[in-house]
């Protein structure tokens, strides 16, 4: 599986992005998706996952009520609507995905990364 993300920018704090994650392969409908993020200086932080249905969702504390998850699995792909967006974002954001279709949080639980899109909040 290969794993295109999109969609990063600068952006105003209180704005909002949608992030895509675009999936090549026929297996992408019975994996896990996720989120995650890298701020400079710092280490990779899981962000935000859903199941092989998109049924199942889960966030980090930082973005939950801000953030949704989905996936198209009639298009591959998964996507990441972010709103309220703080300074504190200001990350590269990858996507990945899990051979185990039930949600995983854990970066471990990953077997596929896509390249990474850059997200830059200004204050």
């Amino acid at each position: 599986v290969q794993l295109q993300a999109s969609g990063g920018g600068l952006v105003q704090a209180g704005g909002s992005l949608r992030l895509s994650c675009a999936a090549s392969g026929r297996t992408f409908s019975s994996y896990a998706m996720g989120w995650f993020r890298q701020a400079p200086g710092k280490e990779r932080e899981f962000v935000a996952a859903c199941s092989w249905s998109g049924g199942s969702t889960y966030y980090a504390d930082s973005v939950k009520g801000r953030f949704t998850i989905s996936r198209d699995n009639a298009k591959d792909t998964v996507y990441l609507q972010m709103n309220s967006l703080k300074p504190e974002d200001t990350a590269v954001y990858y996507c990945a995905a899990s051979t185990y279709g039930s949600l995983q949080v854990l970066a471990f639980d990953y077997h596929y990364w896509g390249q990474g899109t850059l997200v830059t909040v200004s204050s």
